[in-house]
């Protein structure tokens, strides 16, 4: 595919102390995503959009941001560029909620800057979530990236960047050619399944007719539908129950209990419902995290079975 593209721009007025940073921070994988970049304050994302394969380029420029939008997709991608930034992110009742507890006021406002992103596009993170089932993030960070560079394709624009995998092209191959990324069958099945009805996902009209989608796909549970909503349609009341982490996190954080359930994390997390997973968020980026006892959860190599 060839590097050169028209580009389509549109500028964007963003609120004070806003942080482009912080509010696409979870639409990149890891350090060297094949996809997403984030480099000299600079966000680029390639994306297979409804109109074609497309890069999405946002510059900060004082008070705004420019978007830039290259390949077949790029006027797509722009008309999304401000959803796909979190500049469509509505606090709503939040910082009342917010007010109520002291920790989370002052995460509030520490991190009043960042804001949910929503990018309308569910295969590319419906892939990354079912990497990371029950498994290191290491793991599934190396698995991700052995995908994509066996499936994507160059992404059009300046960058280099690769094309998330196509849906199709997932779906049509055995599930044994995941194995050498280090993905069992069990995962790679899930994935299958749903690389299969991928544009019926891609038509959700919302978050909850996406979650009652997933879920009824087997091998999909509410944690990954969670992780999927959250970034496709920004969804700040996504929690990801059945997390190995999250309930420790939200009962330290909010309890001071070191240790917590699925049912302690709601129960703690209900007087925020509707920003749930705005609040789970904010204490993530603080680098708050319950204490460690006992060994980590171990690595292992699939590619080897």
């Amino acid at each position: 595919m060839s590097r050169v593209s028209a580009q389509v721009t549109r500028w964007l007025s963003v609120p004070d102390r806003y942080s482009l940073a912080g509010s696409v921070s979870s639409l990149i994988a890891a350090r060297r995503d094949p996809c997403v970049r984030f480099e000299g304050g600079d966000f680029w994302l390639a994306a297979r959009t409804p109109e074609g394969a497309a890069t999405l380029h946002l510059a900060r420029a004082g008070s705004e941001l420019l978007a830039t939008g290259h390949g077949p997709g790029a006027t797509w991608i722009v008309d999304r560029a401000d959803a796909i930034a979190g500049l469509r992110d509505e606090l709503g009742d939040f910082p009342a909620m917010a007010a109520r507890h002291p920790l989370i006021a002052r995460l509030a406002t520490t991190f009043a800057g960042v804001r949910m992103p929503a990018t309308g596009l569910m295969f590319h993170r419906l892939l990354r979530a079912v990497f990371e089932q029950k498994v290191t993030g290491k793991e599934a960070r190396k698995s991700y990236h052995l995908a994509v560079r066996h499936f994507g394709e160059p992404a059009p624009g300046p960058v280099e960047l690769l094309l998330p995998p196509e849906a199709a092209a997932v779906a049509a191959v055995p599930y044994w050619v995941f194995h050498p990324f280090g993905v069992e069958q069990k995962r790679t099945q899930a994935l299958l399944r749903c690389a299969v009805v991928a544009e019926r996902l891609e038509q959700c009209a919302d978050a909850a007719e996406a979650t009652r989608r997933l879920t009824a796909i087997p091998g999909i549970g509410v944690w990954t539908a969670a992780e999927v909503t959250r970034t496709t349609y920004g969804d700040a009341d996504a929690v990801s129950v059945g997390d190995y982490h999250i309930p420790n996190t939200v009962s330290w954080a909010l309890a001071g209990e070191p240790r917590g359930t699925d049912e302690r994390m709601l129960e703690l997390l209900e007087p925020f419902r509707g920003h749930r997973a705005r609040v789970c968020d904010l204490l993530a980026a603080a680098g708050i995290g319950a204490p460690r006892y006992g060994p980590r959860m171990p690595v292992r190599s699939f590619a080897r079975f």
